[in-house]
């Protein structure tokens, strides 16, 4: 077994992984815990230790981060798959957004690298990561 592989298998089944400085993506991850069906995943702060074990085991930049990632089980979700995969387990109506998959991917992520490009200057930026608050502390990896 690799040392990648064992760094995965000590994380949990299913983790969202978002810019933990940037205000959208902060915003995103509360709206995703008010709305979502069941609590299922795991987030992490990129920058925090277990995202940059998670990232590393993926085998993903460690620095320039351009995308969300969803991870479940198996299965990595980059970009507008992503942000369609954390859709699905959001409650009604907003797990109709996952109809736009339907658009083709490469327009899907030609428009989700427009907004992640200019993210810092659209909606600002955060000093530092931002702890969660004791009910949400559970659900956020170290």
């Amino acid at each position: 077994m690799t040392e990648n592989a064992l760094r995965r298998s000590e994380l949990p089944e299913k983790i969202v992984l978002f810019d933990g400085v940037c205000v959208l993506c902060n915003g995103s991850m509360r709206f995703v815990l008010r709305h979502e069906r069941a609590p299922e995943f795991h987030f992490a702060a990129v920058q925090s230790a277990s995202g940059r074990q998670a990232l590393a085991a993926l085998g993903r930049p460690l620095e320039d981060w351009d995308s969300v990632v969803v991870i479940d089980g198996d299965a990595v979700y980059l970009k507008s798959d992503a942000v369609l995969r954390l859709a699905r387990g959001l409650k009604t109506p907003w797990r109709w957004l996952g109809a736009l998959r339907v658009l083709p991917r490469g327009l899907r992520d030609w428009l989700y690298d427009r907004v992640a490009r200019n993210r810092y200057r659209l909606f600002g930026r955060y000093r530092d990561c931002l702890v969660p608050d004791r009910d949400l502390r559970r659900r956020y990896l170290p």
